[in-house]
């Protein structure tokens, strides 16, 4: 008999991107205010310098970067709270998302190996926020290193195997949105990169617009979640604890049947 279901864990995936978004969102708007950044929309940077004076001179040192707009008190204080805040739910919805696929798919490589992705990200986050990249920078670039390319790395697992469980035209349809936010989240990020590294303030500017395009379609994939979590029950984290608890019995049971089947055949052929 099926355990209850627990449908309020379908909260979780859409809380993350609500919060974390919001928080970013408010961080950006606490360092315009105090004139740390650019805003999003100035394209002019050192022509601004003439025009309205110190108080608002753009320079490529304030180009809007995510990393840019926490790097400075009060605002820095609020990015690494929401930083830390969102590695934990990057965590726990891994978990859970790990387990919810373990009961429909039994054990997985891919499954395994996403969830490994998402705690290294969330690890990588956790690193970003807690070490400004004006006053750590190295160990700022290694959290970012480590977060966005695993983040990546997450997204594809997950639309892989939103695939393989899928049986309804609804889950199909549910692949079909993360394969399109995947897709979106890579150029994003491969052109945010590629854009950082130019003496250009025009094209360090488009990769600033294509970092927070990849942060919020991240987030917005995480959100998708919310159509398997509501699904979650009871035996969903029995499967999960009784995983945790004995991986070896589970392999020696695997051997016994699997020599049991050959005794059966064996004996089969003796009888015949």
């Amino acid at each position: 008999m099926p355990g209850p279901r627990m449908p309020a864990w379908g909260i979780l995936p859409v809380t993350l991107p609500a919060f974390t978004i919001t928080g970013m969102w408010i961080v950006y708007a606490m360092a315009l205010s105090n004139n740390h950044i650019c805003p999003v929309h100035n394209w002019s940077y050192n022509q601004s310098c003439d025009m309205d004076g110190p108080s608002s001179c753009c320079t490529l040192d304030h180009i809007p970067l995510v990393s840019k707009c926490g790097t400075l008190p009060p605002e820095s204080c609020f990015f690494s709270l929401i930083c830390s805040l969102g590695s934990f739910m990057v965590m726990l919805v891994g978990l859970l998302r790990y387990a919810h696929l373990l009961e429909r798919l039994g054990p997985s490589l891919l499954n395994t190996l996403g969830l490994a992705a998402g705690w290294v990200c969330a690890a990588g986050l956790t690193m970003v926020g807690n070490f400004q990249v004006d006053h750590a920078k190295v160990l700022h670039y290694i959290g970012a290193g480590v977060a966005f390319p695993t983040s990546m790395l997450f997204l594809l697992l997950q639309s892989i195997l939103t695939y393989r469980m899928a049986k309804t035209r609804g889950q199909y349809w549910t692949g079909h949105l993360r394969s399109v936010l995947t897709t979106v989240a890579f150029f994003t990020l491969v052109f945010s990169g590629v854009f950082f590294i130019q003496e250009s303030f025009v094209l360090q500017h488009v990769a600033a617009l294509c970092e927070w395009m990849f942060i919020i379609d991240v987030l917005v994939f995480y959100g998708t979640f919310t159509f398997e979590f509501g699904a979650i029950s009871t035996d969903t984290f029995l499967v999960l604890l009784k995983a945790s608890r004995a991986p070896k019995s589970y392999k020696g049971e695997s051997s016994l049947s699997s020599t049991a089947h050959i005794h059966s055949h064996v004996e089969g052929l003796a009888m015949a």
